[in-house]
């Protein structure tokens, strides 16, 4: 992934990078506004409700972002915003924050998404940015998959295992709601929705495609004259081998001195590797 040219700070390494932060406030702004005098037209409203729904409150467009920072409870909120500075901070730093922030609402739609198309004929709107968050997750156990999570901070057990066990978990859940006709409150699929989105578009960003550098081509900023332009694939590396060592030599120098202490050959050897 590129990392835009995002400031870093002089470590290199930001423990509450920008977005996270930013996310973060903005969460918590909207779960306190959930309990103001407007806290019932800001549910309401701004709740994903299911597409077929009709009546007073039904779906609209901008509920596919809306939803994404409501909450139902602290113990929601908590959760989520906790599992997204745990598993988003070291991706952003890596990614920078442009690319982190495309993905992250890349993820959030696209499991909104998918939760319509499972919810349809549903009484129930859906909140929480838990879509978005397993997208998140599905990034971490891609880009760290032997880094060891302690589940209940008592037992270790790999990411790339932890994430396939709760992708596993989330779609029996599901399923079985499904079946049973339940009226579980966790949206199971949208869970699941923010996972596939994820790894779809981390594939294609592999491939040399980028949603936040196609914004920028497709609509640029006014100083650049040369107007909107079609995204074109990144060079391949031309069969440029990276060795166990060369990577480890370049995470070395990021965590001295930072991602924009890299030279772009640096870079792409990195972007290499994460590809394989």
């Amino acid at each position: 992934m590129n990392n835009y040219n995002q400031p870093y700070s002089p470590g290199g390494f930001q423990v509450m990078p920008p977005a996270i932060k930013t996310i973060i406030l903005v969460n918590i702004a909207v779960f306190l506004l959930q309990f103001s005098p407007f806290g019932i037209f800001v549910m309401y409203y701004g709740s994903l409700w299911p597409a077929a729904s009709s009546g007073e409150y039904s779906f609209q467009i901008w509920q596919l972002l809306t939803y994404m920072f409501m909450h139902g409870g602290i113990a929601h909120i908590l959760f989520n915003m906790f599992a997204l500075w745990l598993f988003g901070t070291e991706i952003e730093n890596y990614w920078g924050t442009k690319e982190f922030t495309a993905y992250y609402f890349i993820c959030g739609i696209g499991a909104a998404l998918i939760n319509l198309l499972t919810t349809v004929g549903s009484p129930f709107p859906t909140v929480g940015a838990s879509g978005a968050v397993f997208g998140i997750l599905l990034a971490f156990g891609l880009m760290f998959p032997d880094r060891y999570i302690f589940l209940y901070f008592l037992f270790p057990i790999k990411a790339k295992y932890f994430v396939v066990g709760y992708a596993a978990i989330e779609l029996l859940m599901g399923i079985n709601s499904s079946a049973m006709g339940s009226g579980s409150n966790i949206a199971h699929f949208a869970h699941l929705g923010g996972m596939l989105v994820g790894f779809a578009y981390i594939k294609f960003r592999q491939q040399g495609f980028s949603f936040s550098d196609w914004l920028d081509k497709t609509f640029p900023k006014k100083d650049e004259k040369d107007g909107p332009k079609l995204y074109k694939k990144e060079q391949k590396n031309n069969g440029m081998e990276v060795s166990e060592a060369e990577i480890d030599a370049i995470l070395d120098k990021i965590s001295r001195y930072g991602y924009e202490s890299l030279t772009e050959a640096e870079k792409q050897k990195l972007l290499k590797a994460g590809g394989k």
